[in-house]
């Protein structure tokens, strides 16, 4: 079951569009978990101040794609033997296979295939990818204001490829990575996260990028200050552990989204090793329509390390002294 807002969100509808994808997201999770073996009976365990204990330690690592594969259009989920036939052949795939579906991330031209580290198995559902909603399995098409926001990015970027380190994408410069988010997707490694939490707050810390996201739980209002991870507020919906972040900067820009997006995370554990993990993406500047993904992650007993990137990191004086050296040679043989 699926509930999707279709038409264009105008000012008079926002609301009512938002309230939709909130009860479509409590939809998802609900069907989602029923997926999951086991999930139905079980019972969620308890904090000692009574709340659902997510505490511990879960991996997004997962051969799943975000977007579903066009051979498998039309359809939803792989079965048990369908799904073991396809884990092994992402296990099998090549460094030049990754390479070329993750064609826009810098970083696949730095390292080998021993680096990487994409997980074992597809996710738990069995689903053909991990975009839940639209029914396809796609990411919406951006708006045209949108696309044209990003064309202009890519032209600026192709004339401008390393002018200075704020030219660079955030990923080069240890600012912010997609697994880290929020939201937070699989990459190449160090997909683990971590879950702490008391009656008062949650705090998420990512093991890419080492941040620690605190979620107050206490209702407070937000402030008006833009942040590069947003604001998150969280709240308990039953078992669910709900995350609404707003007031993102302008640099975010989560594949194109503006610094109004709306994102809604859910959080809940449906056995004692998986996590379902959920978020919906509410842009309507940005996307023709909300979209959501749900991971279900898997608790790990390996340890978190500290991703030791920062901004002034070897690769960046690489990057920029490339750069100086293509610009003096271009220049020499110019004259």
């Amino acid at each position: 079951m699926h509930l999707r807002v279709k038409e264009s969100i105008g000012p008079g509808r926002a609301s009512r569009a938002h309230g939709l994808v909130a009860l479509a997201g409590a939809v998802l999770v609900q069907t989602a978990a029923a997926q999951v073996p086991g999930a139905e009976d079980y019972e969620v365990p308890r904090t000692a101040f009574g709340q659902p204990d997510l505490q511990g330690t879960w991996s997004n690592a997962v051969l799943t794609p975000l977007e579903r594969p066009p051979e498998l259009a039309d359809k939803a989920f792989l079965t048990e033997e369908e799904a073991l036939e396809y884990q092994r052949r992402r296990r099998e795939e090549t460094d030049m296979d990754r390479r070329a579906e993750n064609a826009a991330e810098d970083i696949f031209d730095a390292y080998n295939d021993f680096w990487w580290d994409w997980g074992e198995n597809i996710a738990a559902t069995r689903r053909t990818s991990l975009v839940i909603d639209p029914p396809d399995g796609r990411i919406p098409a951006l708006t045209p204001a949108a696309q044209a926001r990003a064309d202009a990015r890519a032209q600026y970027r192709q004339m401008h490829p390393a002018d200075g380190p704020e030219d660079r994408n955030l990923s080069d410069r240890c600012i912010n990575w997609p697994s880290a988010g929020p939201p937070m997707l699989p990459t190449a490694y160090n997909n683990n996260f971590q879950i702490a939490q008391n009656e008062e707050y949650v705090m998420i810390v990512n093991e890419m990028i080492h941040d620690a996201r605190i979620v107050p739980l206490d209702g407070r209002p937000r402030g008006g200050v833009r942040q590069w991870l947003g604001d998150s507020r969280g709240r308990w919906d039953g078992d669910t552990l709900v995350v609404e972040t707003r007031n993102f900067t302008d640099r975010t820009n989560f594949r194109g989204a503006t610094q109004d997006m709306q994102l809604t995370e859910r959080f809940t554990r449906v056995s004692d090793d998986i996590l379902l993990y959920e978020f919906t993406v509410d842009d309507p500047e940005a996307f023709t329509s909300p979209w959501t993904v749900q991971i279900p992650a898997r608790r790990t007993d390996e340890l978190m390390y500290e991703y030791a990137c920062h901004e002034g990191n070897q690769s960046m004086f690489g990057i920029l002294g490339g750069a100086r050296a293509a610009e003096r040679a271009a220049a020499g043989a110019q004259e």
